[in-house]
C-alpha cells in the first residue's frame, strides 16, 4: 500500500492480487505515502497436509451448514487425519434437510429440532472429547446456541461474531462447558492481535495525538462489523488514548459491503481497504488500521488481507482438536480463546 513498485513473491505476484487464502500484512511508517514496508505470508489451500494426533478420534458437528464457511470447515475436517464429520448439525429456520460435503451426507436440524439433534449427539458420541461443535451460524443465533451447548454439555468452538458477548462468556462459564470463543481463527492474525494487546499494555498512550481510523471489507452477506476489527481497534485505541473509539459498539469502524467500493479500494489516501480481487468478492476479509499524526505528516498502517476462507477453516479445526484434547484431559480451565490455543501449541 502506498508503494508504486510491483512485488515479486512466490505467493503473490502483486501485493494487490493475492492468490486464494493468501494472508497479506503491511505495516507502514512513513512521512509520505510512497514509503512502505510489507510482509506477505500465506498458505494456499492444499499446499500443506495437516496431521491430527495418531490417537485422535474426533467428530466435528458443523453448525452453520450449508453456508460457505460451514462447507469450508467441513471439508477441512474431512481432510484432517483422525477427524471426521458428524452426520448431523444445526442450521437455520427453513434450511433443514440434507447436505453433502465431499461425499459425506449431513442431516441438518432446524432450531425447532434442536433437542432431537442434542439427543443424537449424546447417543452417538458419549465419550468425553469425542465430539466438538463448531459454530459459524448467524449473530442472532450466538447466544441461543451457546445456551444450548451449555445445557447439553457439548464442547464448542464459537467462530460466529456478534450477539451479546458478555452473556456468551457468562453462560458458558456458568455451565462449565469447554469452549474456544474467538472472533478470528487465522493463527497469523491471532498472533498479530496478541502482539498489539501486549503493546497496548506496555506502551499505552504512546501514540497520543494520533488519530485512529479503521476500515474493514467483507463479503456482502456478512451481517455485522468484524469482531477482529473490534478486538484490534481496542488495542490501538489504547495506544492513541482514544477511549471513545469503542463507543456505540465501535460505530467509528467503517464497514465496506458494496462491491464497487471493494473493487476500487481505498483510493489515493491508501487509508481504505486494499482493492479486492473480483474472484473473492464473495469471500474475503480485508482490514486497514491507520494511525495518523495531528499534522498528517506521519502515518502508521496495519493491514491484514485474506482471500477465501481456508485459513479460517484450518484454524477452526485446529481449535476443535485442541479443545477435544482439553476435554479428554479434564483440564481445569474450560473457556479459551485463540491466543490460548496458540500459546499452548494447539496450532
Amino acid at each position: 500500500p502506498g508503494c508504486t513498485r510491483r512485488h515479486t513473491h512466490p505467493i503473490c505476484s502483486n501485493m494487490y492480487m493475492p492468490r486464494a487464502s493468501c494472508l497479506a500484512l503491511a505495516l507502514t511508517a512513513a512521512s509520505t505515502p510512497a514509503s512502505a514496508y510489507a510482509l506477505i505470508a500465506g498458505q494456499p489451500r492444499g499446499e500443506r497436509s495437516r496431521r491430527g494426533s495418531a490417537a485422535m478420534n474426533l467428530a466435528i458437528m458443523m453448525n452453520g451448514l450449508p453456508g460457505a464457511m460451514g462447507r469450508e470447515i467441513a471439508s477441512a475436517a474431512i481432510r484432517r487425519e483422525g477427524v471426521t464429520l458428524a452426520p448431523f448439525a444445526l442450521t437455520g429456520a427453513g434450511m433443514g434437510g440434507e447436505v453433502e460435503v465431499d461425499g459425506v451426507t449431513v442431516r441438518l436440524y432446524e432450531p425447532s429440532e434442536k433437542e432431537e439433534c442434542a439427543r443424537l449427539a449424546k447417543e452417538a458420541y458419549p465419550e468425553a472429547g469425542s465430539l466438538v461443535c463448531i459454530d459459524f451460524t448467524h449473530p442472532t443465533a450466538v447466544n441461543g446456541n451457546a445456551e444450548w451447548y451449555g445445557a447439553n454439555r457439548l464442547p464448542f468452538v464459537m467462530g460466529t461474531t456478534g450477539g451479546d458477548r458478555d452473556a456468551l462468556f457468562g453462560v458458558t462459564r456458568e455451565s462449565g462447558t469447554y469452549a474456544v470463543i474467538a472472533p478470528n481463527m487465522a493463527k497469523q492474525i491471532v498472533a498479530l492481535q496478541a502482539a498489539l494487546e501486549q503493546m497496548a499494555s506496555d506502551f499505552g498512550g504512546s501514540f497520543e495525538g494520533y488519530a485512529l481510523s479503521v476500515v474493514e471489507s467483507h463479503q456482502s452477506t456478512k451481517a455485522d462489523t468484524s469482531g477482529t476489527a473490534k478486538a484490534v481497534s481496542t488495542s490501538l485505541a489504547k495506544l492513541t488514548n482514544e477511549p471513545d473509539f469503542t463507543a456505540d459498539d465501535y460505530a467509528q469502524i467503517q464497514r465496506v459491503r458494496d462491491t464497487d467500493e471493494q473493487l476500487a479500494g481505498g483510493g489515493s489516501s491508501h487509508r481504505g481497504c486494499s482493492p479486492v480481487p473480483e474472484a473473492f468478492l464473495g469471500g474475503h476479509a480485508f482490514h486497514t488500521y491507520a494511525l495518523t499524526s495531528a499534522d498528517g505528516n506521519v502515518e502508521f498502517q496495519f493491514r491484514h488481507n485474506v482471500c477465501g476462507r481456508s485459513t479460517y477453516a484450518e484454524g477452526s479445526v485446529d481449535a476443535a482438536v485442541f479443545l477435544a484434547k482439553r476435554v479428554g484431559a479434564a483440564a481445569e480451565q474450560r473457556v479459551y480463546d485463540m491466543v490460548d490455543v496458540l500459546k499452548m501449541g494447539g496450532i
